[in-house]
């Protein structure tokens, strides 16, 4: 199997037989061997019903689909966790991604050396002030933050050599930030394409503003995991010590005070500074507790499925 296009979808079914025709002879004209995975992400307006009977008509058509709408991380997890091509291509089911972008893309993998190709939707056909102007920030951010230069984070079409997907786990929303999370994994040869954007030909948009206040906590949660995923404890120790060093200053100042300096006669207790160093040593210890709980969910974190499939093709 040479490619394994994955294609995740949320009631999206009148779309879907005009993208399974596209890709279909995109796939014979380029004579390449592929399997089609459509990931039903708990749709309610047929579009399963749609894609059996795409499947009844193409053996290379292959389905998952969820009991209940668990977000396109997860459908992109499992079509990673399903596919078994050399190659793998993602790509939205609104037909707003060109098909004709795959060849070159399938170049720039196998003869670029790319581990990863990522499309930039250079000229976009939405609307400026609502999805623009907010991606553009958002790209900016990420480019600064992770390191990764590229133009177009979000873009749904890319191209992935086999392990890559094999190696990086998607969850929760962190499908925008596939590239970081593969740059953390180890590889380091990310490319980027400039590719087609098409208008959106039926229904309306799943996603809406809310996804952008989403992303850059995302943003925030990735930088935070790809420096300290792997020791918690550098940054809570870090942290919990600079804490229980003012804590222990405050409490020499008081010491030094009292029994030497002090000429008013005040209880320690009736000083600021007590408080103030009794705070900052509870506070330097919970944050040193919470290194060491860190590094105990590192050492035993669950890696199950956070999903669940009720019937595949």
């Amino acid at each position: 199997m040479t490619l394994s296009v994955v294609i995740p979808l949320l009631n999206e079914k009148e779309s879907l037989p005009e993208l399974h025709d596209w890709i279909a002879s995109v796939m014979q004209s380029n004579r390449f061997s592929y399997e089609l995975l459509f990931i039903d992400d708990g749709s309610t307006d047929g579009s399963w019903e749609t894609i059996k009977q795409l499947q009844e008509k193409n053996p290379q058509v292959k389905g998952i689909r969820f009991l209940q709408n668990y977000g396109k991380s997860q459908a992109l997890h499992a079509g990673f966790k399903a596919a078994t091509g050399d190659i793998v291509i993602t790509m939205d089911a609104d037909l707003q991604d060109n098909p004709e972008e795959i060849p070159e893309l399938v170049t720039m993998i196998k003869q670029g050396g790319y581990d990863l190709v990522s499309g930039w939707k250079k000229k976009r056909y939405d609307n400026t002030v609502t999805k623009n102007l907010p991606s553009k920030l958002f790209n900016f951010a990420a480019r600064k933050t992770s390191g990764v230069k590229l133009h177009d984070f979000n873009c749904g079409l890319k191209a992935y050599r086999s392990s890559v997907t094999k190696t990086i786990e998607v969850t929760g929303e962190m499908h925008r930030y596939i590239p970081v999370l593969a740059k953390n994994a180890g590889f380091h040869k990310i490319g980027e394409k400039v590719v087609k954007h098409q208008a959106r030909k039926y229904g309306t948009t799943k996603f809406g503003m809310e996804r952008f206040i989403n992303g850059f906590l995302d943003l925030i949660t990735i930088w935070f995991l790809s420096r300290f995923g792997k020791r918690p404890m550098h940054f809570f120790g870090a942290i919990g010590a600079l804490m229980l060093l003012i804590g222990f200053l405050f409490s020499l100042y008081l010491g030094i005070d009292k029994l030497f300096l002090n000429k008013t006669g005040r209880l320690i207790t009736e000083r600021p500074q007590f408080y103030l160093a009794l705070t900052a040593m509870i506070m330097g210890t919970q944050f040193f507790m919470a290194g060491f709980i860190g590094e105990m969910v590192l050492r035993n974190r669950d890696r199950k499925d956070r999903y669940h499939i009720s019937e595949t093709i």
